[in-house]
């Protein structure tokens, strides 16, 4: 991961929303990444820019791609939400608050604490 944007959260909110639609639908597009994440094509234009500078998406026409980097980097940020959001509900937590928990947790999560969750929510 290039250092200049790893643990930037609206940066990382954006690689995980370009993977979730890419297994959603056969191509992505920015207007698709406004709507996912309810903010403007400004908002959008201004991270694709910065995605792209850093060797973490590139783009085809209208169609957003991960890189191979930006694919990794993405999976590793949705892995933690989706483990995180698990561990909260196993714990009595409702779905959608673990969810919109896990959206901020994942984070700032110390890696300590999230091998922790990740044991219990895989059954080690």
């Amino acid at each position: 991961m290039n250092g200049s944007i790893k643990y930037n959260q609206s940066g990382e909110d954006y690689l995980e929303s370009i993977l979730v639609l890419s297994g959603e639908q056969d191509a992505v597009h920015r207007v698709d990444v406004a709507k996912r994440m309810n903010v403007s094509q400004a908002a959008v234009n201004k991270a694709m820019k910065i995605l792209v500078e850093h060797g973490y998406l590139y783009e085809e026409g209208k169609h957003l791609f991960l890189t191979q980097e930006g694919k990794k980097y993405a999976e590793a940020v949705y892995e933690k939400h989706c483990i995180i959001r698990d561990f909260l509900i196993s714990c009595g937590v409702s779905a959608p608050t673990a969810e919109k928990d896990a959206c901020h947790m994942e984070h700032h999560i110390s890696e300590e604490t999230f091998s922790m969750m990740k044991a219990k929510v895989k059954g080690k």
